[in-house]
């Protein structure tokens, strides 16, 4: 059977790939079918062809998965913010741990590596502790809202997946505490209400372009970010008045302004308006101070389990020198400062520098030190050979010549932090001849998206 684009076809999901998507094979062809899970039986239509595969969405769910449930969400399947909520749970670690480990198998070529079952997140929903909602003068109508009088006009919400224009107007996301819901409800009427325009992601235009919210686990506290387009203190003070007299939990409120065209929620410069400067939050017992564009993990509880498996593949007895390459704002080397004799951060960004020395003078931290500038360049200047390496790299993995540098520095022991299993394994791959992993922990900190951490712990071969 040749498969061509617009072409209906029968096919079963008999696995999930990484990325998400449920794998058909048709005639041995493989075709990638989004929002699927092993065990379906849909009827699916090409819209993409490429030489060794094809892409599908669902036309018709014929017979569902066993791994199926019955997702709370309204806009689950039209929202890119988590597209995994139709599949049960634990069946969604299961399938995490197996990228993990085929990642390590097909790209590593390290087959039978031990790779623990996923750790699970505490909370399934309402875990995010970052929300950015993008504004929009065109709103993408849900399929129960086509043919209605709804007013197309505003939206403030979460993209259609794979979308930059295509905005829903979110009434409320699962994946963040009920309280920021109300503070995204009451936002938006304000917006609403102004006589200021939101902003056009198509023309550029208009005021209204972004609210961020972001939550202290720890201390239940809120901050909000208002982010415009030019300053405007008479539109948005009135709306940090009514944040602050109607949610007592929030404790400030900031403006930041960008005229940039991206749609990165990220202000040229900040206006604090009302309340504390910053939010305080807590990973094992230390104290993070969180501005509106300060990196933190999303998920507070996950990020102690993922320090804790970190801690415990280090291994440290108190004296040894530990470097931390990718260091951002210090929440590792903090972590595992008390048990070490020293810990050496390395990072690129100066405001993720200038944080982690906040944070440890706040911690009472005095044995680690911090040095900015690109890794390529600063880890050469390294000369002794430390007894732990950390990596925690991007999404993008080690650069190769970052590797080539571990690669001489050679220490005994790496612990590798990932949120990435396919350039995780394409590190290891590169430090096989030297290291063996001992063994990896998948932790989840994105429930009902296929993103996944892991730790791995890699032992210098004798």
């Amino acid at each position: 059977m040749t498969v061509k684009k617009k072409q209906i076809v029968e096919c079963e999901i008999i696995d999930v790939a990484f990325g998400g998507k449920g794998l058909a094979k048709i005639d041995g062809f493989a075709v990638f079918v989004d929002q699927t899970v092993t065990g379906d039986r849909v009827a699916a239509r090409i819209i993409r062809k490429k030489r060794n595969y094809a892409e599908a969405v669902v036309q018709e769910l014929l017979t569902p998965s066993p791994m199926r449930v019955n997702p709370p969400c309204p806009y689950s399947g039209f929202c890119g913010g988590c597209k995994w909520q139709f599949i049960a749970y634990p069946h969604q670690i299961e399938l995490k741990r197996r990228h993990v480990a085929e990642s390590l198998e097909h790209i590593a070529l390290m087959g039978g590596t031990t790779v623990h079952p996923t750790l699970a997140s505490d909370d399934i929903f309402g875990y995010r502790n970052k929300m950015e909602f993008s504004c929009s003068d065109r709103r993408w109508l849900m399929p129960r809202e086509m043919g209605t009088d709804v007013d197309v006009g505003f939206a403030l919400g979460l993209h259609v997946p794979g979308t930059f224009h295509k905005v829903l107007d979110t009434k409320a996301c699962l994946l963040q505490p009920e309280t920021g819901n109300r503070i995204l409800d009451a936002v938006r009427t304000c917006m609403r209400a102004s006589d200021r325009p939101v902003y056009g992601l198509r023309t550029h235009e208009g005021f209204w372009r972004f609210l961020m919210l972001r939550h202290s686990a720890a201390r239940d506290e809120w901050l909000v970010n208002i982010v415009t387009a030019f300053e405007d203190r008479d539109a948005v003070m009135p709306m940090a008045d009514m944040i602050l007299a109607r949610f007592p939990k929030v404790v400030s409120v900031v403006n930041n302004i960008t005229a940039r065209h991206a749609g990165v929620a990220i202000g040229e410069r900040e206006i604090h308006l009302a309340g504390e400067p910053v939010l305080t939050d807590r990973i094992a017992g230390f104290e993070f101070e969180i501005s509106a564009n300060s990196f933190f993990q999303t998920n507070t509880r996950g990020a102690q389990k993922l320090y804790e498996t970190v801690g415990r593949y280090a291994a440290l007895k108190g004296h040894e020198t530990v470097l931390d390459l990718y260091c951002g704002t210090g929440t590792i080397a903090i972590c595992l400062a008390r048990q070490a004799g020293e810990v050496i951060g390395l990072e690129l960004v100066e405001s993720a520098v200038a944080d982690a020395r906040k944070n440890c003078r706040a911690n009472g931290i005095d044995n680690c030190r911090f040095i900015l500038g690109d890794i390529k360049n600063t880890l050469e200047t390294i000369n002794t050979v430390p007894d732990l390496l950390v990596i925690d790299p991007p999404r993008a993995g080690m650069h190769k010549e970052v590797v080539k540098q571990v690669l001489k520095l050679a220490p005994e022991k790496i612990v590798y932090v990932s949120c990435n299993p396919a350039t995780m394994a394409r590190d290891i791959l590169e430090l096989k001849d030297i290291y063996g992993v001992e063994e990896v922990q998948p932790v989840d900190m994105f429930p009902h998206t296929f993103h996944i951490e892991s730790v791995a712990r890699l032992i210098k071969k004798k």
